[in-house]
């Protein structure tokens, strides 16, 4: 199924005298506080963020899966449900492919079905947590990390294919994330598995192009709970300087115990000049990979503060990488993203409303108070005519969720697809 401009088009009539009123009572508003709409305008409207091809399916977990009907059975179903995302939120610009799950069979002809929706290749993502058929060693106690040297080379050789599917559907960039670890006390040497590790990233840093770069994501458990290899960003943040200036840490909203203080950690990657990635979820105890925003919105919020001022403070960091990181188990998945997609938008629109030169001002002298107002200030304005002014100004729909359903694509997708058709991955 293909979402054309007039079917957006024609379910927007019906709501734009009510999104008019709702947007210019905000704006004349925002404008009197001396906030720039067009600025914030043409912010979220350049603001994508990709799509992982595994979360185009339902996910499942340690005790099953349970399936989604009309899920989509190949790469080219998973690209257009992509499209489907982008052409009604205008936000969902890239896919983001995980090998050996999602290997094209034709490379021109996927390269091509993706420009036909405006898609780009995001990050090209490795597996070495799970055994793939035929493969000589097994990654059952660890890839890069492995004490068996010809396990650690066949996950070596795997990242360097994946950087070659990358390369040539025009990806500039490889993700490592590790399932690598222990489950018991003395099970593995810490010191041997990180050198392993070590010298096993930066063999595959040698492999990438000059204009990519790798991004190492760390997570403090699971599916080993003793040990993790990577387990917070500050060894990850190691192991990128150990690799170079194109080595990046990568962050995952679940991927922190409790209470962390993501907002903290962000700051200091990008004033270090290494975040080079970021993955939205969100979570109640651990790596819930729940819907963005479903939970800790304010948190998400704080967060966007940070991400925020690093963009506009740090030049010595790259743009980040945007993408959403969840498994939908009980919710249809297009709906839980275009949920998320709303959500991060929502967040970012209100951290874009802080005034950070006041805040500077209230930091400096101390005034708590004044600091705390000044982002619930931010946080409590209603900025969802913002979002939808944005995707109108670029072809979207002004209630992405509402002409979902009235479009009925679900059911177009399970008559398309059939109702037993199973995603690719997990």
């Amino acid at each position: 199924m293909k979402i054309t401009p007039q079917h957006i088009q024609d379910i927007n009539h019906s709501y734009l005298s009510d999104h008019k009123d709702g947007f210019d009572f905000l704006t004349n508003s925002l404008a009197a506080r001396g906030h720039d709409i067009p600025s914030i305008l043409k912010k979220l409207g350049d603001f994508q963020v990709a799509i992982p091809s595994w979360a185009l399916g339902a996910g499942g977990t340690r005790f099953g899966r349970f399936g989604f009907q009309g899920e989509p059975a190949s790469l080219e179903q998973k690209i257009d449900d992509v499209g489907i995302l982008h052409a009604l939120t205008q936000t969902a610009g890239a896919i983001s492919l995980h090998i050996p799950w999602d290997v094209p069979k034709d490379y021109n002809a996927i390269k091509e079905r993706a420009a036909a929706h405006r898609i780009l290749f995001d990050a090209v993502n490795s597996n070495t947590f799970q055994d793939q058929k035929n493969a000589k060693g097994s990654y059952k106690f660890g890839s890069l990390s492995n004490t068996n040297k010809s396990v650690r080379e066949q996950a070596i050789a795997h990242n360097k294919e994946v950087i070659a599917i990358g390369e040539r559907l025009g990806s500039k960039s490889l993700t490592v994330w590790l399932a690598d670890g222990a489950n018991f006390p003395g099970q593995s040497n810490f010191q041997t598995a990180l050198q392993h590790t070590q010298d096993s990233l930066q063999q595959i840093y040698k492999a990438l192009p000059n204009d990519w770069k790798v991004f190492i994501e760390y997570k403090p458990y699971e599916p080993n709970f003793y040990s993790t290899v990577i387990q917070d960003w500050g060894t990850s943040y190691m192991l990128a300087t150990a690799c170079g200036e194109k080595a990046y840490t990568l962050v995952d909203l679940g991927h922190h115990l409790p209470n962390s203080n993501i907002e903290q950690i962000v700051s200091t990657l990008m004033l270090q000049g290494k975040l080079g990635g970021f993955h939205f979820n969100d979570s109640k105890y651990g790596d819930d990979d729940l819907t963005v925003g479903s939970v800790k919105p304010y948190a998400l919020f704080l967060i966007f503060n940070a991400l925020v001022y690093g963009m506009e403070n740090n030049p010595q960091n790259p743009y980040p990488a945007w993408m959403i990181d969840a498994s939908h188990n009980i919710k249809d998945p297009l709906e839980d993203l275009i949920q998320s997609l709303e959500a991060i938008q929502e967040a970012y629109a209100k951290a874009l409303l802080i005034d950070q030169g006041l805040l500077r001002q209230a930091q400096e002298a101390h005034d708590v108070t004044l600091c705390q107002e000044l982002l619930q200030d931010a946080y409590r304005t209603d900025v969802r005519p913002l979002l939808r002014q944005a995707r109108l100004d670029g072809g979207g729909s002004l209630h992405p969720l509402k002409a979902y359903r009235e479009l009925n694509v679900r059911r177009q997708l399970i008559q398309e697809r059939g109702a037993d058709s199973v995603a690719t991955g997990l």
